[in-house]
């Protein structure tokens, strides 16, 4: 792969594969990945500290930690910026906003988060991380990666949305259409024989044999 104009080979990582591991300094203390085996982890990049769009998400993932925490997820923050800056406009959301900040943020100033993880794109800055954002399920696998430019905020509610579809997803081993939300019926795998076509189950109801829903239990 060509190098950018950082000097820097990009690196993205891949659904479905181990999302790679690191050790970090955040406002929390030192952490690694790893530590979180056993959660989900949502970790996200911004821009820069003391940016209004970035203030804007930090506060929006403040008011749904609670959510997310009934949702076993582990949220981390992450720019190029220093622990002291994080730390200083921590304490500025704080007093300006009136809301805490109750997860970890990554300083990552060395840029081995953001190389790692495939946040440095050169086009949109040479030295600020776009707003990237990874999901991570339990075992540490890499289940989810959205880029955002740096112009627009992101949507909680459609982060923890995807969240809840993923978890939906891997415990009754079914997938989620367009706008699915919670209590929405959910797709099952199209019928693999001919007997199986002529024969669905009880409880799916049938567009067309391979269009299958049905309702989850509550």
């Amino acid at each position: 792969m060509e190098m950018n104009d950082m000097g820097i080979t990009p690196t993205l990582p891949r659904l479905n594969e181990p999302a790679p591991d690191f050790e970090a300094i955040t406002t929390f203390g030192p952490m690694k990945l790893s530590d979180y085996r056993g959660k989900w982890v949502l970790m996200y990049s911004h821009p820069a500290d003391f940016t209004p769009v970035c203030t804007t998400e930090f506060i929006g993932f403040a008011d749904a930690q609670e959510e997310l925490a009934a949702l076993n997820v582990q949220l981390l923050g992450l720019s190029i910026d220093s622990v002291f800056s994080h730390l200083a406009w921590v304490h500025a959301i704080q007093e300006k906003f009136g809301k805490h900040v109750p997860f970890p943020i990554i300083a990552d100033i060395d840029m081995k988060v953001s190389r790692l993880y495939g946040m440095l794109h050169p086009a949109a800055s040479n030295t600020q991380a776009v707003r990237a954002l990874f999901i991570i399920d339990p075992e540490g696998i890499m289940r989810l990666m959205m880029y955002y430019p740096m112009t627009t905020g992101r949507n909680i509610q459609e982060v923890i949305r995807v969240i809840k579809a993923l978890q939906t997803a891997d415990a009754y081993k079914v997938n989620t259409g367009a706008n699915w939300q919670p209590g929405d019926p959910v797709i099952v795998s199209p019928p693999k024989t001919v007997v199986a076509m002529d024969s669905p189950n009880q409880d799916v109801t049938c567009t067309d044999w391979y269009f299958c829903t049905k309702t989850l239990p509550e």
